[in-house]
């Protein structure tokens, strides 16, 4: 189905993440800026809390407060620590205006295994700080790193700011974030014949509508059998040992090798579904709730959350709908044909006859064609409320 374009333009942000081979040096210095923004978090934090508990105010100091008594601070690059300062006015923001959702801003551990900075491109006579090239990228301090680009990108696109991430094995990658002006078309009124509905599935990942399931990765089922057999090795070895140490490694490894085949599954995936359908329903499923109910720990492990971040970002980049159904509504225990609502049943049973049309029903079949369904209706109802005011 085409849609028409009108004139209306957005800033959209498209991210290309590459792999870098950085010299002894290069990567001895990038420790060392992941060390100061950790480091420098820390202090801010520290005295913002203080002030906060001494004059009942909010203040945030700047970096340039703590270069005298920290002189390590001017060998790394300084748009790497005035980030800092714009990331915790941003965490402090947000747990003001939802302090249950976010949560309060908490200081940094170096064992967290999370490290990384950004840098923001700034355009100077000689021209941009920052360049990527098909064989790497230019940084400020850093010089020019060697990466691995599989991607490049587009002529108009305008590069706006890096982030470098290390890995918990050791490797050290780069999320180039670029910006430019996308042509919006206009939005696609969704129909029930160009609407799927997707139920999530604990086996299956989800079912659809049309009762339908992806074909899951056979790779990612290998890797977490490979992945049992590695941690049972290791429960079996000697504590801080050589082979423990090397053991570790190979899992850690093995970790990032399965985050990435499951971000693989899910663009893949998502992307699919995008192209092919106009709008898509899904349920509010508090999937971190579900899996403390059921006990099991695959509830989080397929990936669904952010599978439905996904679908929603590229869903809406196309003027597509992306419908979110209340957690609360029956669908499950709705008949799909006649819409009687079967109060008496249980959460065992996959298949069940409706008392009142006698139907035959399939549970997550069924409950997917509601979620399309309720999903139709509640966006109608939206839109005419919308139109009338």
């Amino acid at each position: 189905m085409g849609s028409k374009v009108n004139h209306e333009k957005r800033t959209q942000y498209t991210v290309i993440k590459i792999l870098l081979h950085p010299t002894a040096g290069q990567a001895e210095l990038m420790e060392k800026t992941f060390g100061c923004c950790r480091y420098l978090w820390n202090k801010m934090l520290a005295d913002t809390e203080e002030f906060y508990a001494a004059t009942d105010l909010h203040f945030i100091p700047t970096p340039a407060k703590y270069k005298k008594e920290a002189p390590f601070l001017a060998e790394v690059d300084s748009q790497a620590l005035s980030t800092v300062h714009q990331n915790l006015r941003k965490a402090y923001l947000n747990f003001f205006r939802a302090p249950s959702a976010f949560g309060r801003p908490q200081f940094k551990t170096k064992k967290a295994h999370k490290d990384s900075f950004t840098v923001y491109c700034r355009q100077y006579c000689t021209g941009p700080s920052i360049r990527l090239s098909e064989h790497g990228i230019q940084m400020p301090k850093l010089g020019f790193i060697r990466a691995t680009v599989h991607r490049k990108p587009l002529h108009w696109w305008s590069l706006r700011f890096v982030t470098i991430n290390r890995t918990a094995s050791g490797k050290y990658s780069c999320s180039v974030t670029f910006g430019y002006d996308a042509v919006q078309p206009e939005k696609i009124v969704p129909t029930q014949e160009r609407t799927i509905g997707l139920n999530y599935s604990l086996t299956r990942f989800y079912v659809d509508s049309n009762g339908n399931s992806p074909a899951l990765s056979r790779q990612l089922n290998q890797s977490k059998e490979k992945l049992a057999r590695m941690q049972q090795k290791l429960s079996r070895m000697e504590f801080g040992s050589k082979n423990y140490l090397e053991q570790q490694q190979k899992i850690r490894l093995l970790h990032e090798r399965m985050t990435n085949q499951r971000r693989d599954f899910i663009h893949k995936e998502s992307r699919r579904i995008t192209n092919a359908w106009d709008a898509v329903c899904v349920r509010d499923t508090d999937l971190i709730e579900l899996s403390q109910k059921l006990k099991q720990g695959g509830v989080m492990d397929r990936g669904f959350g952010r599978f439905r971040e996904h679908l929603k970002y590229k869903l809406e980049r196309q003027s597509k709908e992306y419908i979110v159904v209340d957690r609360l509504s029956p669908a499950a225990k709705t008949c799909h044909r006649c819409g009687h609502v079967n109060d008496k049943l249980t959460s065992r049973e996959r298949v069940w006859t409706c008392p009142a049309c006698g139907a035959s029903i399939t549970r997550e079949v069924n409950t997917a064609q509601n979620i399309r369904d309720m999903g139709l209706i509640q966006f109608h109802e939206q839109t005419k409320e919308t139109s009338a005011a």
